[in-house]
């Protein structure tokens, strides 16, 4: 009888909160709300309310959940050593037998290399004579720098 009480009290705040806000204009807010307040009366005359209280004071119902927590746990278990080990055991049949008789994934062929013509490298254009050191990466942001005086 307490629960249903309090049930009520909270519908009845909640309406409350979403009459303020339709009065400010935030009617899609309020409907919002409305429909939240409304929910704990609805869960009362269902008869969940009832059911809860009924159920939360049951050794048996919290046995019966914990039963459902092990079974949960199992499933996800199997599920997780499932994916681990490969799929089940037909496909892993079905892999090991594919790679026994070598239909297994192929490599793709390398092409040949790209040397250009005579199978020598290219020449190295005579601007560039000097080697490439690493700090040589920032000779253009010192050239912008040097450009705007800085």
């Amino acid at each position: 009888m307490i629960a249903e009480t309090i049930c009520a009290a909270v519908s009845a705040a909640g309406l409350g909160v979403a009459a303020i806000t339709a009065y400010r204009r935030r009617f899609l807010a309020a409907t919002r709300i409305a429909a939240y307040a409304l929910v704990p009366v609805g869960l009362v005359m269902v008869g969940a309310v009832k059911w809860l209280a009924a159920t939360a004071f049951s050794p048996t119902a919290w046995a019966g959940f914990a039963v459902l927590g092990v079974a949960w746990l199992l499933f996800m278990t199997t599920r997780a050593v499932e994916r681990r080990g490969g799929g089940s055991r037909k496909e892993r049949k079905a892999a090991a037998r594919a790679a026994a008789q070598g239909g297994g994934a192929v490599e793709p062929a390398a092409s040949g290399p790209a040397l250009g013509a005579g199978g020598r490298p290219a020449a190295q254009p005579k601007g560039k004579q000097r080697e490439e050191r690493p700090g040589d990466d920032f000779s253009d942001i010192e050239a912008i720098l040097k450009k705007h005086g800085i």
